[in-house]
């Protein structure tokens, strides 16, 4: 672990491994717990077809961009240890690597705060993953690699579900049988690392509204929405896995159960099939027949894009209602994400649908991307931009200061 003397002069790693692609970030740590700066991040992406490294510096200087193409053997933890010696190799020398944490995006109904990875928390991390099955084999496929090529080098894991283990279980629970909720099948949640940070960023910055009852809508390729009240996650859109709620850039959203047992009757699909059909040809994807990626759909004439874009801001906005009613009520709405954040003309669209409950836009605000986004008397709206990696760096900090894993 580290001591309080190695605060000044390291280097922290922060790792989001998928199935095709790594992203990473490379923090200094500061003089103290909760003092962290980036140094660069990048992405290697396009693994098992045509790998490419990009990074840049925290100032936005293009230090990367190069193809791993030779190097790719289509598979992720075969390219980690010459991924982790390229960033070792870019890193000051003056700041040694004291230290890695990865996002994991299950943590199980056992794992509920960031850990210290020990043999222990791998082994319940290996037991989970069929609760996440096209993710967290990649999460802990990167832990392992880092073991075996830095073994001393400590790991904490930050889950994507841990922010949600405050939820009571009248939001968390499924209308089925108890021993199957016993079993672990209910609500999870996802997106808490940066549901953690938005929370985070109000109490530092707007603790009156921090206090009261938000909505969070975080809204990217994959879109979730969550109710805070008290800066504590009380309801969330996604559920048992990251299919549920609102559309998503290839995701269906929330469907009735009654489409699965159709399919499998109907056209004998079996639950590969059925997989690829709702994580991979929905959402956005399926409606449209054209794009997930919500700026084409914008700038397209055909009327199925349209319609994509339609569909995904009315069951936005039908879950920010929804939320509303979970928290007792709505004292303002946080968009984030890559398209909260930067989609005016959906963030438009969405709180036109809302305006009965108070919230109206100012055009001039939301073109311009401000902070406050919405008109004078309206509930406040606010764009704020998340930062997953850098809750991932506090909580690594903390953590391998203190010694021990909470």
């Amino acid at each position: 672990m580290l001591d309080t003397t190695s605060l000044n002069r390291g280097s922290l790693l922060v790792l989001n491994s998928g199935s095709s692609s790594v992203k990473f970030t490379a923090f200094r740590v500061g003089a103290g717990a909760g003092q962290v700066a980036p140094l660069f991040s990048g992405q290697l992406a396009g693994i098992g077809t045509d790998a490419r490294l990009s990074a840049r510096s925290a100032d936005g200087d293009v230090i990367a961009d190069e193809s791993w193409a030779k190097r790719d053997s289509g598979s992720v933890p075969a390219l980690l240890p010459g991924l982790l010696a390229w960033i070792e190799g870019h890193l000051p020398a003056d700041l040694p690597l004291l230290g890695a944490g990865h996002r994991v995006v299950h943590g199980g109904r056992n794992l509920h705060r960031p850990a210290v990875i020990t043999d222990e928390v791998l082994e319940e991390l290996e037991r989970i993953i069929p609760l996440a099955p096209l993710h967290e084999p990649q999460n802990v496929a990167a832990i392992e690699v880092l073991k075996e090529s830095r073994p001393d080098l400590p790991q904490v894991a930050c889950f994507d579900t841990a922010f949600h283990h405050t939820q009571p279980p009248v939001c968390s629970t499924y209308a089925i049988p108890r021993h199957l909720s016993e079993a672990g099948v209910h609500r999870y949640g996802f997106h808490g690392l940066s549901y953690e940070y938005i929370a985070r960023y109000l109490g530092e910055n707007l603790p009156d509204l921090a206090q009261g009852r938000v909505v969070v809508a975080h809204l990217g390729n994959g879109s979730s929405l969550c109710g805070l009240k008290n800066g504590v996650s009380i309801d969330t859109s996604m559920g048992f896995s990251v299919l549920e709620g609102v559309p998503m850039g290839t995701r269906c959203g929330s469907l009735d159960p009654g489409v699965i047992i159709y399919l499998m009757r109907k056209y004998d699909m079996d639950a590969d099939e059925l997989e690829r059909l709702l994580y991979h040809q929905s959402g956005l994807l399926g409606v449209s027949g054209v794009s997930n990626d919500m700026r084409v759909l914008e700038e397209s004439d055909d009327p199925h894009c349209k319609l994509a874009v339609d569909l995904f801001c009315l069951r936005v906005a039908k879950e920010v209602a929804s939320l509303a009613c979970s928290i007792g009520g709505l004292d303002g709405l946080v968009f984030t994400a890559g398209i909260g954040e930067n989609g005016k003309g959906i963030r438009a669209r969405i709180c036109e649908h809302l305006d009965w409950l108070g919230i109206r836009l100012d055009p001039e605000r939301n073109a311009a991307r401000a902070d406050l986004v919405s008109a004078e008397g309206s509930l406040p709206v606010r764009v704020i931009s998340t930062n997953e990696e850098f809750m991932i760096a506090l909580h690594t900090v903390d953590l391998l200061t203190a010694g021990v894993a909470d």
